[in-house]
């Protein structure tokens, strides 16, 4: 006696066409998530570029850095998301400095 799965359970054919609607909307909004965290990121870095000793103080400072930091890390973690996993060709397109690669992850009280 053999047993046949439920219909439930066999792959549809838009999966054996190539064509799976769920897939695609979870494609689409991976990349809008995306797309919105690097406008997060060049808003963080702008900010980070406008401080000036001068009319801001260190701790100012030190709130953009942690800021950029975390937008930097999450913008990381939705690339991978995405399957992008090598992070070289986005620090050279944001310009994303040093200072702010050395705070990623750090977990701050």
């Amino acid at each position: 006696m053999s047993v046949r799965p439920p219909q439930s359970f066999r792959q549809s054919q838009q999966d054996r066409k190539g064509f799976n609607v769920l897939e695609y909307e979870l494609m689409s909004e991976r990349a809008d998530s995306l797309g919105r965290h690097g406008l997060k990121v060049e808003a963080a870095l702008a900010g980070l570029k406008a401080w000036t000793p001068e009319r801001q103080s260190a701790e100012e400072r030190e709130k953009l850095l942690n800021e950029a930091s975390d937008a930097v890390w999450a913008f990381f973690i939705q690339r991978e998301m995405c399957g992008l996993r090598n992070n070289r060709d986005a620090v050279q397109r944001y310009g994303i400095p040093n200072e702010v690669i050395a705070r990623l992850g750090a977990v701050r009280k």
